[in-house]
């Protein structure tokens, strides 16, 4: 059996374990319902936004930064931090099989896992990877074959589930979907120091938040 560590993973790697296939991109408005924001959010988002510029001129902005000073601040703009909402830090990921392959994956990741509490599966619907930014060096897509490899484990049991991968400044937001064989989708890159596309953030990220607090959770 061959045991693999997720951070070694490429994206050809898990094309191939995962038997997972990249799929034509659509645009945010054909998956998701983005809307308006209000002037409360904005004016919240514009500070979010301001206080990333003034951290990234400093080109010093480390993994725990970019997920307390500016992801968590989204998240709770967006609507994420509500009871019927888990959120998750994911230290220790359960070793994956792939029996196909004999292959296991192994691998400790920081990584947010977002479950409605009423799931009776309990698999996230929404994954984050945060990969470290410094110097404008580390891609946002970086983290993309291990947010692919842990987010797929979710189609086991559900139709879909939406991921994300950001360095802070970089969002890249990632739709993937049950079938023979499972597809993925990557969204148009989306930047937090640009004013209309960190609007664009926001919105899919309350979008994404309304698929997790449905009326069964009420």
């Amino acid at each position: 059996m061959l045991t693999v560590d997720a951070r070694n993973l490429s994206l050809k790697d898990v094309h191939q374990v995962l038997k997972l296939k990249r799929k034509s991109n659509q645009s945010f408005t054909e998956l998701l319902p983005l809307e308006p924001l209000t002037n409360h959010e904005q004016e919240d988002l514009d500070k979010i936004r301001n206080n990333f510029d003034s951290y990234y001129a400093e080109a010093k902005i480390s993994e725990g930064q970019v997920k307390f000073l500016f992801l968590s601040p989204l998240l709770w703009l967006a609507g994420f931090y509500q009871p019927s909402i888990k959120i998750t830090l994911e230290e220790n990921i359960v070793d994956i099989f792939i029996e196909d392959e004999d292959t296991l994956i192994k691998g400790r990741m920081d990584i947010l896992a977002v479950n409605n509490t009423v799931q009776k599966t309990g698999y996230p619907l929404f994954w984050i990877m945060v990969v470290e930014a410094k110097n404008s060096s580390i891609n946002a897509l970086e983290g993309l074959p291990q947010l692919l490899t842990y987010a797929s484990k979710s189609l086991e049991d559900q139709e879909s589930v939406w991921g994300l991968t950001t360095n802070g400044v970089d969002y890249r937001f990632v739709y993937l979907k049950q079938g023979n064989p499972s597809t993925y989708q990557l969204l148009p890159q989306l930047n937090l120091l640009d004013s209309e596309s960190s609007i664009q953030i926001l919105q899919v990220l309350k979008a994404i938040c309304k698929i997790q607090h449905t009326p069964e959770s009420d």
